[in-house]
């Protein structure tokens, strides 16, 4: 019979297909998608079997075989390896970091199943022999009594513990035969099983509103055609959208199919699993958490679970859209206008995009959620290329928030200088206080102030490294660079001219707390940002205790901004609600607009009434105005004028080729050498910008220059310049990289 032949891809870079015979042993049980050992020159790798082929590029007798199957589950299901190929050719991503995306560390290095040791009883006393053995070993005696009042195996180090005991009494009873110690497989904590005790959500059965009723049967519909639909579920902040998402699970998971639900912060994960086991704690599966926050065992616990089928439905941020389920039949992307869904590293990929294909790849239905949706799922809706469920009420008919604009310029000029908290704010933050109601503040920038000036000679403290000021932490009086991390002792003179009148400037989230602990000296401030959360649960610990009402007042950047469910937080205050605005991105006005609804949206959530107080020294500017008003319509039509003046998207999608190296007259002369190579070839379909320098010039001591690429067809034009690229020689020290449709243009 002849030798079976595979097409393995293997993990090591190697960026192609090799051909393998299937030796005997593993022939009826290898599938595609099988993680396995194979030899490559002298050395054993890792590699995936992505085809069976019937002709091979040498004779079967020529070839080598597999060594080794290492899992007895695909770690790629059939529709993860076609999403692979699509990510490869649209994105530009190589298939080591590919395959690294989609398999976990854990997994590819072969760690295994965590066991635990565990005594139970062995064998039977006559009641002679017992006695002899209490007075020759009365631990062992005592011991045996313990294990035979037990209704099941112990641990043994927690029988040890219990009794107090050496483990040589435990040995003793197991050379006697009358104790037996077996190797359990134990499960990590890969499903967070504390979430439910924080959030402490009740499975309540829940009278869906009308609206919520129609977008139901709306999902429902699409769901009994086992076809491709995408549904924008576009709702108000507090309109009941996560209800929507459950009873569409629920009919996903009575049909036998499986669920990938995907939240833009690991934060939004405990709730979110809350609600998820509270309303289904009464089926046979599991919900599996993943996220970059799980240790490798954690994660390998989560994967096994999943890729065996035991469990169905997986919530996590954006690596959770490559879990290996083969049956998805529904992908919900809350909150889809996030800029977290974009993978900033190679492989830079849009979950949100990814999670539409993935979807068409299963006949799946796709749901995008958000209270804001991105201009590029609303162009798609108007389209028809996505359908559109509407929520415009919230629950209960609950009232939205009353938003109050604050001219931050009049209060500068009224209190003579620069302020934190405008006079309103500090009012309002007294009252709620009085009340026993919480506040949230909100400012999307750490750190105590964002510059140091010298207002003698004009220096600024700037990152030797990158091309930014560096931002001042008052906690342990230094200067940080949030791009490199360099760190500097805070100068107490101008090193230009040893001016002793060097001034901070700028608001970050340490000095509103301070601000704040200073006006309400009663009240409990803590604050949440990413110098604070460095210990592993100690956010969901903070929101916790922010639930149960033990702080009074959180201060936080983008990470409390967005999904967050508190009933009792009345008062949203918006720090500086330009910050978004004053940057080189054409959506800019998009993202100020979407933050000041959603972080409005924390306010009045529960049967009180919320008021949000946006500080500003640019109040007039229109996505500030569109929002206190609610606007979206108003908004979406100016915005989308705007795009189409300039062919932005969704009117056309943008490619991003960025040159860097150390250089800047190298990086520049090869930026400037590639676009004379393109300008040789017949691109008429494609506008090149560029080059120029990047708006931070250098970064972590590399100088940054980029091309823009306008393009209405991505799948048309990658392959074009990926194949240009590879005639084009580069020096070692100038790396260049592509990013489709980029969400950071800074």
């Amino acid at each position: 019979m002849p030798a079976t032949i595979v097409r393995v891809l293997p993990i090591s870079g190697f960026e192609k297909l090799l051909d393998y015979r299937v030796p005997a042993t593993i022939d009826g049980t290898l599938k595609l998608g099988c993680l396995v050992r194979v030899p490559i020159r002298n050395r054993q790798e890792l590699g995936v079997v992505m085809e069976f082929s019937s002709a091979a590029q040498f004779p079967p007798g020529k070839l080598k075989q597999i060594t080794q199957q290492i899992m007895e589950y695909p770690v790629l299901t059939l529709d993860s390896a076609e999403l692979m190929y699509w990510m490869h050719d649209y994105y530009g991503a190589g298939f080591e970091a590919l395959l690294e995306t989609f398999i976990p560390a854990a997994v590819r290095k072969g760690m295994g199943q965590k066991l635990e040791k565990q005594v139970m009883l062995a064998g039977k006393f006559s009641k002679d022999d017992f006695e002899t053995l209490n007075k020759r070993a009365r631990k062992q005696a005592l011991t045996y009594q313990f294990l035979r009042d037990q209704v099941k195996p112990l641990k043994k180090s927690l029988v040890e513990k219990r009794l107090k005991i050496s483990s040589s009494v435990l040995n003793g009873l197991i050379e006697k035969g009358l104790v037996k110690e077996v190797s359990e497989v134990v499960e990590r904590l890969a499903y967070d099983d504390d979430f439910s005790e924080v959030e402490e959500i009740d499975d309540q059965s829940f009278q869906l509103t009308m609206e919520q009723e129609r977008c139901v049967q709306s999902v429902r519909k699409s769901l009994g055609t086992n076809r491709f639909h995408v549904h924008l579920l576009h709702g108000v902040t507090g309109s009941g959208k996560t209800e929507v998402y459950l009873q569409a699970i629920e009919s996903v998971i009575r049909d036998g199919k499986d669920v990938i639900f995907l939240v833009p912060e690991v934060a939004l994960t405990p709730q979110t699993v809350g609600r998820l086991r509270a309303r289904f704690n009464r089926f046979d599966f599991k919900t599996v958490v993943w996220h970059s926050h799980l240790s490798s065992g954690e994660r390998l616990d989560a994967w096994t679970s999943l890729a065996s089928g035991e469990a169905r439905v997986v919530v996590g941020a954006r690596s959770a859209l490559f879990a290996p389920l083969d049956n998805v039949g529904l992908i919900i992307v809350d909150e889809e206008h996030e800029p977290a869904y974009k993978q900033e590293e190679t492989p830079r990929y849009h979950a949100r995009d990814v999670a539409v294909f993935r979807a068409k790849l299963c006949n799946a239905v796709c749901v995008l959620g958000s209270a804001t949706p991105s201009l590029e799922s609303l162009y798609n809706v108007s389209t028809k290329k996505y359908l559109s469920d509407r929520l415009f009420k919230r629950v209960d008919n609950r009232m939205m928030p009353t938003v109050h604009v604050v001219d931050m310029r009049q209060e500068f000029i009224s209190q003579k200088g620069a302020v934190t908290l405008s006079r309103i704010l500090v009012n309002h933050l007294r009252d709620r206080l009085k009340r026993r109601e919480q506040s949230i503040l909100f400012i999307n920038r750490r750190g105590y102030s964002r510059s140091m000036i010298c207002p003698e000679c004009g220096w600024v403290a700037m990152c030797r490294h990158c091309s930014i000021p560096m931002t001042f932490h008052r906690k342990f009086n230094k200067l940080v660079c949030h791009l490199c991390g360099h760190e500097h002792e805070a100068y107490n003179r101008c090193p230009e001219c040893r001016s002793a009148k060097v001034k901070w400037k700028g608001t970050g989230t340490q000095k509103v707390e301070d601000v704040v602990k200073q006006a309400l000296p009663q009240a409990t401030v803590v604050r949440i940002d990413a110098d604070t959360m460095q210990k592993k649960n100690l956010f969901r610990k903070i929101l916790g205790d922010f639930r149960m009402g033990k702080i009074d007042i959180l201060v936080g950047t983008q990470m409390i901004a967005k999904g967050l469910d508190f009933p009792n937080v009345t008062l949203v205050g918006l720090i500086d609600a330009d910050l978004s605005m004053h940057v080189p991105d054409f959506r800019a006005h998009e993202r100020t607009f979407q933050l000041l609804v959603q972080v409005a949206g924390r306010a009045g959530r529960g049967d009180l009434s919320g008021e949000v107080i946006v500080q500003s020294f640019t109040p007039h500017v229109g996505p500030i105005q569109y929002a206190r008003r609610e606007d979206f319509h108003g908004f979406l039509e100016d915005e989308l004028q705007t795009r189409k003046e300039h062919e932005y998207p969704p009117y056309r999608n943008l490619i991003h080729h960025l040159f860097r190296g150390m250089n800047p007259q190298k990086v520049e002369f090869f930026a400037e050498q590639w676009v004379k190579h393109l300008e040789k070839s017949d691109l008429n379909w494609l506008e090149i910008r560029g080059p120029v320098p990047a708006p931070i010039e250098k970064i972590k001591d590399y100088y940054r220059y980029q091309i823009w690429y306008f393009t209405k067809n991505v799948s048309k034009t990658m392959p074009v310049l990926l194949q240009l690229r590879e005639d084009f020689p580069m020096p070692e020290d100038v790396i260049d990289v592509f990013d489709v449709n980029p969400v950071n243009l800074v």
